[in-house]
């Protein structure tokens, strides 16, 4: 499955570009596809021109945490991620620390939430919202 990169200019529309799925940037699963979509539409946040949001900042008990928020509109230069249909914004800074990485949903009777499985990770905390590389 190849998946649409689209790099913010200074144009009106980002141009786009397909990516293999096997090359460097950002996966996102089914699961967490099928999450991130429900998620947008209770929102009121059209599939067009929102997504997901996904960053790093500072912080947590590992130093870095990771963030996640649903934006109606890209920033000018996100890097904008489509996955059958949907939006994944990643701003500059952040894609440092979140390329190579998936993106899962998981639901199970003890947990459910995003996991944020990446590569780039040399150390963790227990709750796994925080890093460092």
């Amino acid at each position: 499955m190849d998946q649409i990169v689209s790099i913010g200019s200074n144009q009106d529309a980002p141009a786009e570009i397909a990516v293999p799925a096997s090359a460097n940037g950002l996966q996102v699963t089914p699961s967490a596809v099928k999450r991130i979509r429900v998620i947008l539409a209770k929102e009121g946040i059209s599939l067009e021109v929102g997504g997901l949001r996904l960053g790093v900042k500072g912080g947590g008990c590992s130093g870095l945490s990771y963030a996640i928020a649903f934006d109606a509109h890209p920033r000018e230069r996100d890097r904008i991620f489509t996955f059958d249909g949907v939006r994944v914004f990643v701003d500059p800074k952040s894609f440092v620390y979140l390329n190579g990485m998936t993106l899962d949903f998981e639901e199970t009777l003890m947990r459910q939430g995003f996991n944020f499985i990446n590569p780039n990770s040399t150390r963790s905390c227990g709750c796994g919202t925080s890093f460092s590389v």
